[in-house]
């Protein structure tokens, strides 16, 4: 018996590797089907842009605007809206008339998200279009795309840590920032580059992307009583479904994911610009201590604390945001259109 146990433990153990390293690539490789036509699924009030990017043919995205025709239309601000991680655009569609009653106003599909591009590995030629640098280049292509010299960034979630990081990167364009229950630290592990680019990882990948982005689970759990969401909310944070190759594309940004780390506390105070930080009361994501630190940690930022509000309360209290918001932004002064 001593001498079959020790055995036993070997055997299991080349199992379990065995395991490990062919168990991921049974995953089902074949892309989603569905159109290619973002156009043909889009809303009435969907429009799309596109912008120049390295190593490919110009990358489409899909915002949305308040006042259809009314693109050129100027304010005292511009508010350029960034949804946060497996969420889109309409995440924002209950405050878009409030921020364009301020000035101009889109919000915007990062990659591979909504009903932007959804580009496969493969499809490009250059620089990696889901990796942090690429969105931050996205996000001051758009704007120039829409004529904003300047912006106040709104962003939720993983949206404000690229709005933060987007107002390092190039502060004279970024005039202020409002961020609703932002990510100031990484909340997943972080792999190695070797790791994360093998076989294995990649189908690991796609197997993740297939399960968030196929019930959209993180809604629910944003939300701090979901008994709020309607079948209209669920039925447009899943739009992307109805996109052919959407979870190759989620697959090849989650893979990019796990190798990048959020770095962007440790940069909080050289922040400059004004900022507004709203926590959700209910936040289940984050906690009202989690946002005080972020906001206590740059040198022109106000604490909000909404009650009963979770991770998302742009969708779940957009009344409430609204009430906060209002007064902070009559303390600014205009920016450049």
């Amino acid at each position: 018996m001593r001498r079959t146990l020790p055995r036993l433990l070997i055997l299991l153990v080349v199992v379990a590797l065995l395991l490990a390293a062919i168990g991921p690539l049974l995953v089902n490789p074949n892309p989603a089907p569905g159109t290619t036509s973002a156009a043909s699924v889009a809303p009435a009030e969907s429009r799309f842009l596109r912008i120049p990017f390295p190593g490919t043919d110009g990358l489409r995205v899909h915002y949305l605007a308040p006042h259809p025709g009314q693109d050129q239309a100027t304010g005292e601000h511009s508010f350029l809206l960034l949804h946060g991680f497996t969420f889109n655009a309409f995440t924002w569609s209950r405050l878009i008339d409030f921020f364009g009653g301020h000035g101009r106003v889109a919000a915007y599909d990062q990659l591979p998200y909504g009903l932007s591009a959804k580009l496969a590995p493969g499809l490009w030629r250059g620089p990696d279009p889901y990796s942090r640098a690429a969105a931050i280049e996205q996000l001051f292509s758009i704007m120039d795309a829409l004529g904003m010299e300047q912006a106040v960034l709104v962003g939720n979630a993983s949206g404000g840590t690229l709005a933060l990081e987007a107002a390092l990167a190039r502060p004279e364009r970024v005039s202020a920032l409002i961020l609703l229950s932002p990510w100031v630290d990484s909340m997943h592990p972080i792999l190695p580059d070797w790791l994360a680019g093998l076989p294995q990882m990649r189908r690991v990948s796609l197997l993740l992307a297939r399960y968030l982005g196929g019930e959209n689970p993180l809604l629910d759990y944003a939300y701090a009583d979901p008994g709020r969401i309607d079948t209209h909310r669920r039925q447009l944070t899943g739009i992307h479904r109805q996109l052919a190759n959407w979870d190759v594309a989620w697959g090849a940004l989650i893979n990019r994911w796990m190798t990048e780390p959020v770095a962007i506390r440790e940069h909080l105070a050289e922040v400059k610009q004004p900022a507004l930080v709203i926590a959700g009361g209910s936040d289940p994501v984050l906690s009202e201590t989690d946002n005080a630190r972020t906001a206590a940690a740059m040198p022109d930022a106000t604490l909000a604390v909404l009650p009963g509000c979770g991770h998302l309360p742009q969708e779940e209290c957009p009344a409430l945001v609204e009430q906060a918001i209002a007064p902070w932004l009559e303390g600014l002064g205009p920016n450049k259109p």
